[in-house]
């Protein structure tokens, strides 16, 4: 029998307490791409759509791709965005029979209407399909994954590394599992576990900490007859929502006790070690002493601030780091990006070599991570923003920085882009010009993305806090909507994952 299977991929994290609302353009911006032209770009790279995709060929499925779209963490979606991205997956599922649906999600969108997108997206898709189609969806390891998502969902898979290395085997994973729903043979229900917590302490990393015993402890629970995945997601703490925070979820049948108390143990366990936390995070200029006084021959110091990463929906305009670096007289280094689209435009008419005064940085909101730094810099190049990426996340897919510019200040070349994005592959230098393996201090804007690529080339790592939207400091943020007490904001909560 050939199954005709519904697939899509909708991503967005979003920071509710940034200025920038997310809308359709945010999304053209990183990438809106249909059927075949999703295909031709995202199957065989390290993508949800291409496990989709190797499971339907392994299957022989018939498969409708909609669309693949994902904007950049930034504010809530707007809700002409949000239908305009729903709309399409909906109608194809009205339009047709469906035996399967199974889509790429990521698990913190939040919109202007609702608290949960992802969950709004399924219930939209649960009212034209109803309940006997069986639904599979991937999301990232920072899902805030809600108790709608479980309903209306039967299958949910998380990645299980981070960097998320693993976006195509999730996929994968998700779809052989439909697999067999489609046949008959399982019947699975998913639910989740969580804990009063912001986030899993380590910001869910898989590298090295309490995550990786939790993982594997979720790996072998997985290998049981009745178990199809389990998945250990760190939450989103950006998102202001009732329920954001760390949660286990198990997608199974069978003995659903025994699997209940399970994951009920996996989250008293992240609970229990909410003060084991991995990351130093350095003040700026303690950062900047760093990077003067280092001396290696096996590569550079990277530095990486945690606090403007774009990818968790910081405005990467923060210049708290960049002012310690060139007030310390750090030379010999790069940093990246900086986003400031007005400068890139300040600069367009000017031509390579050509020195020029610029306002750069902290104008979105220069009360968080600093204000407009008056520098005097020379323009070293110019571009579209175009680049393709070469590592483990991204190698092979086509990205853009929007209009690119790069400067040196004072021994520091500095990448100014237009579009925001955090650095986490060696091309989005090298393709302008920067060459990071060459430089004794590596700074970029990222928080554990950036080791895949750049952890191999650097002889020490370290991360800081720069004060700006993505701040680990939990406190700094005006939190109206979490489920409260929770920590780290309130002390003293009598807390067992049976309770919660």
């Amino acid at each position: 029998m050939t199954f005709r299977v519904l697939t899509a991929e909708v991503a967005h994290e979003s920071n509710t307490f940034s200025r920038i609302q997310t809308d359709e353009q945010a999304f053209r911006e990183r990438y809106f791409l249909t059927g075949s032209d999703a295909l031709d770009q995202r199957d065989y790279q390290n993508t949800e759509l291409a496990g989709f995709m190797d499971s339907g060929r392994k299957h022989g499925w018939s498969i409708d791709h909609i669309l693949s779209a994902a904007a950049g963490p930034s504010g809530k979606v707007t809700t002409a965005a949000f239908d305009w991205l729903a709309d399409p997956i909906v109608a194809a599922a009205t339009s047709l029979n469906y035996d399967g649906l199974l889509l790429g999600l990521h698990g913190a969108m939040v919109t202007d209407f609702c608290e949960d997108g992802e969950g709004e997206l399924l219930q939209r898709l649960r009212a034209v399909v109803g309940d006997k189609i069986p639904i599979a969806i991937t999301l990232d390891l920072h899902a805030n994954v809600t108790d709608q998502m479980c309903s209306l969902a039967n299958i949910i898979v998380s990645y299980k590394t981070y960097p998320h290395i693993d976006m195509r085997d999730i996929g994968l994973q998700a779809g052989e599992i439909l697999q067999r729903c489609m046949q008959g043979d399982i019947n699975p229900v998913t639910f989740r576990v969580g804990c009063p917590m912001l986030e899993e302490v380590n910001g869910g990393r898989t590298d090295i900490g309490a995550m990786t015993g939790w993982l594997k402890a979720a790996s072998d629970w997985e290998q049981r007859a009745d178990v199809f995945a389990v998945s250990i997601n760190g939450g989103f703490p950006c998102s202001d929502i009732r329920e954001a925070g760390p949660t286990v979820v198990i997608t199974a049948e069978g003995e659903m006790e025994t699997h209940h108390s399970f994951a009920t143990s996996i989250a008293n366990d992240i609970w229990e070690q909410r003060d084991q936390v991995i990351n130093d995070y350095l003040d700026v200029d303690t950062a900047a002493s760093r990077a003067l006084q280092f001396n290696s021959d096996k590569g550079p110091l990277v530095i990486a601030d945690y606090a403007d990463n774009p990818g968790a929906g910081s405005y990467g305009d923060s210049t708290n780091l960049l002012r310690a670096l060139l007030n310390a007289g750090v030379t010999n280094a790069c940093f990246g990006a900086m986003i400031d689209g007005d400068a890139v435009a300040q600069l367009e008419s000017c031509r390579n070599g050509e020195q020029i005064r610029i306002k750069l940085g902290g104008k979105v909101d220069p009360d968080i991570g600093g204000g407009p730094l008056d520098l005097k810099v020379q323009l070293l190049h110019k571009s579209d923003g175009h680049y393709v990426g070469s590592g483990q996340m991204i190698g092979g897919l086509p990205n853009c920085f929007g209009p690119t510019a790069v400067v040196q200040c004072d021994g520091i070349e500095i990448l100014i882009t237009s579009i925001a994005q955090q650095l986490l592959d060696l091309q989005q230098f090298q393709a302008f010009g920067i060459d990071p393996e060459s430089k004794s201090i590596v700074a970029l804007k990222s928080m554990q993305h950036f080791r895949a690529e750049f952890e191999p080339i650097a002889a020490e790592v370290i991360v800081c806090d720069s004060g700006a939207l993505a701040t680990p400091d939990y406190r700094r943020r005006n939190y109206q909507n979490v489920r409260r007490p929770i920590f780290p904001l309130d002390a003293d909560i009598d807390f067992q994952a049976r309770d919660y």
